[in-house]
């Protein structure tokens, strides 16, 4: 929900990619392109328009879903740790903290010269609201569904948080990337104020976000005065926006887009890290038949639509969980469904639908990665009497009809991880959960899930994940097709770009050259 729903990310997380929430990278591509490319001078200051699909759902960080939105907003928002670009976890808020044997306590010590952008220094008080913010459930689910364990937050003295759970978690320093807010601070809506490294300036709905070089910012600071991200709704014009001018960087091109760039600027190449797929309702008819829904299966073919896309580019997945969260990724899954049109012929037959049925696909028409699959996905479904209608949508509709209201058949879109763990990218299957936009429910998914959740082990606890992303493959819950290539575009004057294993853009490492 890329586009990235928290844990919807997608959802709605799901951003524009939607990657209902990435932008980040593959770390082999990474390192097999070369870095700093270009032989000029870096200067500091600067400015630079960078071209987004869509506008921001919310500023504030607790409330916001979409992927795209997330990616904006970790340039001024940071947690007690935060994740660098190899995917690991490292220190940020926090200048350290301790994990208890039984994985029940979590202890932050406060960074010292840690300031809000309002001037005020961090302080333990607005660590604990935070905390306590995200998991408030007057108003019902916790805003992070993983802070339903949290037992109390209790501050030990001005600079030290202790965090305790109800049940031991391993796995539970991954939401520790949750925004830190100044203590009943009540305009994140309009004039959000973080600890990052660049600040808001300014917004217009549907037109643009400002942001600003924090100063005061406690780490590496940026090398740009002032970022703006443009929004350029209509994918057809993100080319034509480059060449002349009116943004200098844009992400999540096709190859075709990125091949029309052969003067002044440079592309880079990764992943999106995210799960694109031909998401299914499994509430409604036929694909609420697990039969219908493999049938789908076998009659795509990932590998042709990564070619028709992209030149081959991008990774074939096979179930929820892409390749950048490696120890929970499992390449078996790729190849559970092979193209067989006669197999899935048989399985329509079985399951009452010899002549085959009509299907509605809802798109981002935002987004020309998943306009583009989906094309291709009505191709291939002809093959088995499956008539497609591919309905294209703003992505404003998107989110409120398909991810809110679950109204729709079937879509294509990215789902991303809010953080790195696999709880992210699976908690959302489980039946009763409020970003199960799918309507996927398995009771042996949600027993597999909730021991996985449970494991101390952190072998047993991969296993069980891994398990559970079996029960989707095998169940169908939805048409697994890729991790998207990344295609970057950015031009000449500028470098620095790097690839996160999350979807994020990160602006401070960028720089202009002389």
């Amino acid at each position: 929900m890329k586009r990235r729903v928290m844990s919807i990310l997608l959802m709605l997380t799901m951003a524009a990619t939607i990657a209902l929430s990435g932008c980040s990278g593959d770390k082999e591509k990474q390192e097999s392109a070369p870095e700093n490319k270009l032989s000029g001078k870096p200067v500091e200051g600067g400015s630079i328009k960078v071209g987004i699909s869509q506008d921001l759902d919310s500023l504030d960080p607790h409330k916001a879903v979409a992927a795209g939105t997330k990616e904006v907003l970790f340039n001024i928002y940071e947690g007690l740790v935060k994740p660098d670009k190899d995917g690991n976890l490292i220190a940020a808020v926090a200048s350290e903290y301790k994990v208890s044997d039984d994985a029940k306590v979590y202890t932050f010590t406060l960074r010292d010269g840690v300031k809000f952008h309002n001037g005020n220094a961090v302080t333990a008080e607005d660590v604990k609201y935070s905390i306590d913010r995200c998991a408030d459930t007057s108003n019902g689910e916790p805003l992070v569904s993983a802070y339903s364990i949290i037992e109390s937050v209790n501050i030990l003295d001005e600079k030290t948080v202790e965090i305790r759970l109800t049940e031991p978690n391993t796995e539970f320093l991954a939401y520790m990337t949750t925004a830190i807010i100044p203590k009943d601070y009540d305009k994140l809506d309009t004039a959000p104020v973080g600890t990052g490294p660049f600040k808001y300036v300014s917004r217009s709905p549907q037109e643009n976000v400002i942001l600003e070089k924090n100063e005061d910012y406690w780490g590496e600071k940026a090398h740009l005065n002032q970022v703006e991200f443009k929004i350029v709704a209509d994918a057809d014009m993100v080319v034509t926006n480059l060449k002349g001018g009116s943004i200098d960087m844009a992400m999540r091109l096709t190859s075709s887009q990125a091949a029309e760039l052969t003067k002044g600027f440079h592309i880079e190449e990764g992943t999106m890290n995210l799960v694109q797929a031909l998401y299914l309702n499994n509430a409604v008819e036929p694909l609420n038949n697990e039969k219908v829904r493999q049938a789908l299966c076998y009659a795509i073919n990932p590998d042709e639509i990564m070619d028709m896309m992209a030149d081959g580019k991008g990774v074939r997945i096979g179930t929820s969980m892409y390749p950048g969260l490696k120890k929970y990724y499992d390449d078996e899954y790729a190849h559970y469904y092979e193209q067989d049109f006669e197999k899935a012929k048989e399985l329509l037959k079985e399951a009452g639908y010899e002549d085959g049925f009509d299907l509605e696909i809802t798109v981002s028409s935002a987004d020309q990665p998943h306009v583009d699959t989906a094309q291709v996905i009505a191709e291939e479904l002809k093959n088995i009497g499956v008539n497609v209608t591919i309905k294209p949508i703003e992505w404003e509709a998107w989110l409120e009809d398909v991810y809110a209201n679950r109204d729709y058949q079937s879509t294509v879109v990215g789902v991303d991880a809010s953080n790195l763990s696999a709880r992210a990218m699976l908690e959302r299957f489980t039946s009763d959960a409020p970003g199960n936009f799918i309507n996927f429910k398995n009771k042996e998914y949600d027993k597999v899930f909730g021991e996985a959740i449970a494991a101390t082990d952190e072998k047993e606890q991969i296993e069980l994940y891994k398990e559970a992303e079996g029960i989707l493959a095998e169940k169908a819950a939805n048409v697994y097709i890729q991790d998207l290539a990344n295609l970057v575009a950015i031009s000449d004057k500028y470098d620095g770009y790097t690839f996160y294993p999350l979807y994020v853009q990160d602006m401070s490492t960028i720089y202009m050259v002389e």
